[in-house]
């Protein structure tokens, strides 16, 4: 493609060579000739003196460079965007695999692409446009709307609701049973049937190996546009609110309410029955034993807000040294008092 057909594409402002041949995409340090990089954050503005790309995708009010630019208003969204220009994931074959499973009392929408050695249980209603890849299983009562993609290995649990434009990576489990046990009075423990379903709205990606679990009563619901990371646990009757992100390694234990628009950056843990309100961000390794208000930057554990766990950072290394300043003043103050 040529520069100007991507900033058509893209619908970005050219600034350069239009008639420049572009060969695919790649980050500013890897990028070669014949390639599209970006810069979104101007700390890595050194780097653009030896990027080796033939073009550049920047904001709008970036200064001028040498090289042919793209301006747009979301540099990181239009590189995104240009992957798609030169990389399409290929497509499963349509039709239902000769071993796959399907229950008589299934119904699949039209233009299903079902793979080797899928199981899809009694009384589930799958949408059009259905990828189910190998080894997927789908519990009974299951319903699921269009445009839906399981990876291999992916499970979805019985009686669990599923809208549209969901994807689910490979290992995920959906509506497995919360950790819900009972102590006996003699010490052991009696398991709590957890009948409550996992609902997730449109537009939810769930990543490799994550789990959201079931309830005992009520549901576990993932709002619309939520993006769950690799290795994420969301207990039993929490809810994540619309276009919410959970990092990698996340846990949520048990009724936990995650608001709209939350950044859970990675190893994040939260108690359970905690509210973390609408735009707040917990960074990495965040314990969280408490309600989180709107809006605010926590860190640490318990977590604390960001500039004050900044300062609390820089005076725990000073310990051993202030400590051993204490000691000697305390024992010159013995000394003048004997």
């Amino acid at each position: 493609m040529t520069l100007a057909e991507i900033a058509k594409a893209l619908n970005c402002d050219l600034e350069g060579d239009g008639d420049l041949p572009i060969s695919g995409v790649a980050p500013i340090e890897e990028a070669r000739p014949g390639e599209l990089t970006f810069l979104a954050n101007r700390k890595y503005l050194k780097r653009l003196g030896s990027t080796r790309a033939s073009a550049i995708i920047v904001s709008r009010d970036f200064p001028a460079l040498a090289i042919s630019t793209l301006r747009s208003g979301n540099p990181y969204l239009s590189f995104a965007q240009s992957i798609d220009l030169f990389y399409s994931p290929p497509l499963p074959p349509p039709g239902i695999h000769a071993t796959a499973v399907i229950a008589d009392t299934a119904v699949i929408g039209s233009n299903p692409s079902i793979g080797p050695f899928v199981i899809v249980d009694r009384n589930v209603v799958i949408g059009d446009n259905a990828v189910l890849h190998p080894h997927v299983v789908i519990y009974s009562g299951v319903a699921i709307g269009h445009d839906f993609t399981a990876h291999s290995h992916a499970c979805v649990r019985e009686n669990c609701s599923i809208g549209n434009g969901v994807t689910l990576q490979n290992g995920v489990v959906i509506g497995a049973d919360g950790y819900g046990f009972a102590k006996r009075e003699d010490g052991s423990y009696a398991k709590i049937t957890q009948s409550g379903p996992v609902v997730l709205e449109d537009e939810v990606e769930v990543q490799a190996n994550a789990t959201v679990d079931r309830a005992a009563v009520g549901e576990t619901r993932i709002r619309k546009g939520a993006k769950v990371d690799n290795l994420v646990q969301v207990g039993h009757g929490s809810k994540v609110g619309r276009n919410t992100l959970l990092c990698a390694q996340v846990g949520l234990a048990g009724s936990t309410d995650v608001g709209d628009d939350v950044i859970l950056t990675g190893q994040v843990g939260v108690a359970g029955h905690c509210r973390i309100g609408d735009g707040a961000i917990a960074t990495a390794q965040t314990g969280i034993p408490s309600d989180v208000a709107p809006g605010k930057l926590v860190s640490g554990y318990p977590a604390i807000d960001n500039r004050l766990w900044l300062k609390c950072s820089a005076i725990f290394t000073k310990l051993p040294e202030m400590n051993k300043s204490l000691r000697q003043l305390q024992r010159k103050v013995e000394d003048l008092m004997r």
